[in-house]
């Protein structure tokens, strides 16, 4: 693409949504374990022509955006106006200094967008000033009033505008300011008025907009149907030493002896770890926190499972469940397993059904039978988009 640079995305996320009930707005509702807001973020940050990404948010909504964007980097939120219109146009006087060539104008109510589609649109502005995703109407349309139908229209030449809509920066803003005293639908619609000639690229279904519990139901399905399901395992045994307790999946357990380790030696959240990140491709836990680093003497092991579920998180996948089995004459892991189920749980950020802990001995063979040491296994299953 040799589409004018830069290019930046302003995402729309000051309205209210009252038409899925009572509660916070949709765009900071959770979606396929992923805020609204934050899902559609992740898709414009990442697409290679994208420059910058700025949101414009409500005025009460500061505290919910701050939380639903942690860890990105975006330019300064704006605050909207009482109508999309107007929320557009604050957003588009907010980006003038940033000198951009084009914008991508987004509904965050719409968190499905493809690559795909910012692309067509972004490759448009070669050629147009504007461009926008049009969806050609299957359905027989009818022109009904008072639920009477009073006749059929022609679906030929009918298309649903979708959003991200693009425009040449100069243009778009002045188009809005010219047209501060009409009510129109969209972007497109206030370009149009102002003789902008306005590209019609491909829409896709699945970038429909989150308006009805309907909507999300229908999400949460397609979100479902594209993921897949990845299991990863991990192993790791720890010797005895001196020492009057043992740290085994999260728990400070008491015990005759210490185990052995450059950390706190807890076999159980090594195991893990390393299952999680195996079920993400991510290494080991000695690629991650090295026994050669002075910075890892002693360190507590819920910091390296943290670390592996962040790395979940970063690509947008969800841990679904965990299985840990240890592997030891003694102590014993029945009385504390409730403990270890809930710390493992806390850690995690998962309900507690989906954490098993086990244990078993091996009959007394081998070094665990001879009670040298303790081993653990674990099972991770990830579900990735």
């Amino acid at each position: 693409m040799n589409h004018p640079r830069p290019c930046f995305a302003l995402i729309v996320a000051a309205g209210r949504g009252v038409r899925v009930g009572e509660g916070l707005p949709k765009q900071y509702r959770e979606l396929g374990g992923m805020l609204v807001l934050r899902r559609v973020l992740n898709t414009f940050v990442a697409h290679p022509a994208i420059d910058a990404a700025c949101v414009v948010i409500g005025a009460d909504d500061r505290s919910a955006y701050e939380a639903a964007t942690s860890g990105l980097s975006l330019l300064p939120p704006v605050v909207g106006g009482n109508t999309r219109q107007a929320s557009v146009r604050l957003g588009l006087d907010a980006l003038r200094d940033g000198a951009p060539a084009t914008v991508l104008i987004h509904d965050a109510a719409r968190p499905l967008v493809d690559p795909a589609t910012i692309t067509a649109v972004v490759s448009a502005l070669e050629t147009f000033a504007g461009a926008v995703p049009v969806l050609a109407a299957s359905d027989t349309l009818k022109r009904v009033s008072d639920l009477t139908v009073l006749t059929t229209v022609p679906r030929e030449g009918i298309g649903a505008s979708q959003t991200p809509q693009g425009f040449r920066f100069a243009e778009i803003l002045a188009a809005h300011h010219n047209v501060v005293d009409l009510a129109l639908t969209d972007d497109a619609a206030v370009a149009e008025h102002a003789g902008l000639l306005v590209a019609a690229v491909p829409g896709a279904r699945q970038n429909f907009k989150l308006t009805t519990t309907e909507d999300f139901a229908m999400a949460e399905a397609l979100l479902a149907a594209r993921r897949q399901t990845r299991t990863g395992q991990g192993f790791d045994v720890h010797r005895f030493g001196p020492g009057d307790h043992v740290w085994l999946c999260g728990v400070k357990v008491a015990h005759t002896q210490g185990l052995i380790g450059h950390s706190d030696a807890d076999v159980g959240l090594h195991a893990l770890t390393d299952a999680i990140l195996g079920a993400i491709s991510k290494g080991d836990i000695g690629l991650h926190f090295p026994p050669s680093d002075e910075r890892w003497r002693g360190a507590p092991s819920h910091l390296f499972l943290a670390h592996a579920a962040a790395l979940v998180r970063e690509i947008n996948a969800r841990i679904e469940h965990v299985d840990i089995t240890v592997i030891s004459e003694r102590p014993k892991v029945t009385p504390h397993r409730a403990s270890m189920i809930a710390r493992i749980a806390a850690i995690l950020d998962l309900d507690e059904g989906r954490v098993s802990v086990k244990a078993t001995t091996t009959e007394g063979l081998g070094f665990t039978g001879r009670a040298e040491g303790i081993a653990a296994q674990a099972i991770a299953t990830v579900s990735v988009p």
